[in-house]
């Protein structure tokens, strides 16, 4: 199946495959070292280093369970392939990698803000939110398909819809353990490249 699917799309799952292989097989050493603690984190709570400017792109190859995963890489695989055909593979690596350090900055702002116990965040979510945003960006008018409740809809209606719950559920806090600003973090940050590829001349895209 991924032998059809484009080359940096392909090569995320199975980095992200590989990597909760890897975290099934040592545990908590790779949470403490690649996840994405908040800035000021004390090492002695993590065991290792605390905050450090690498998990801000590594927490987003780790995942806290195999649904986590399984899901993440479902939507990479359904909304990564088309965009990575329509954009080009270098773009396509762009907005991803922006997509999940905007998040992952977005996280760290509303962890300083927040307050609480340090706790670490993981996951592709935000690379994959900023996927779907340009996909209702190139895609518009395709008709997606929901799986729960089995609903087709346009692109970028779910894409809305998905924005403003993010939104609800981050505001209200009543989903915890879910990193729903990052989630939106990722949507700005593709939403900025996008628009900042679009205002460039005729003559520097490609």
């Amino acid at each position: 199946m991924l032998t059809s699917v484009p080359p940096v799309t392909r090569a995320l799952i199975i980095v992200c495959v590989a990597m909760f292989g890897i975290e099934l097989a040592v545990g908590g050493e790779l949470i403490a070292y690649l996840a994405l603690w908040p800035i000021g984190t004390p090492p002695a709570y993590t065991g290792a280093l605390g905050f450090q400017p690498w998990q801000v792109i590594t927490y987003g190859f780790l995942h806290s369970g195999f649904g986590h995963l399984a899901f993440n890489m479902l939507a990479l695989y359904m909304f990564g392939k088309d965009i990575e055909q329509a954009i080009g593979s270098q773009r396509f690596f762009n907005l991803y990698f922006v997509s999940v350090i905007a998040a992952g900055i977005t996280q760290l702002v509303f962890a300083a803000v927040a307050g609480g116990a340090p706790y670490p965040t993981v996951g592709a979510s935000g690379g994959v939110f900023g996927v779907l945003l340009a996909f209702a960006v190139f895609f518009p008018r395709r008709i997606i398909m929901l799986l729960i409740p089995p609903i087709p809809m346009p692109a970028r209606v779910l894409v809305l819809i998905y924005g403003l719950l993010e939104l609800y559920l981050g505001v209200t806090g009543t989903q915890q353990g879910v990193a729903h600003f990052a989630h939106l973090g990722g949507m700005l940050g593709a939403w900025l490249l996008i628009t900042y590829w679009r205002s460039l001349p005729p003559a520097r895209r490609g």
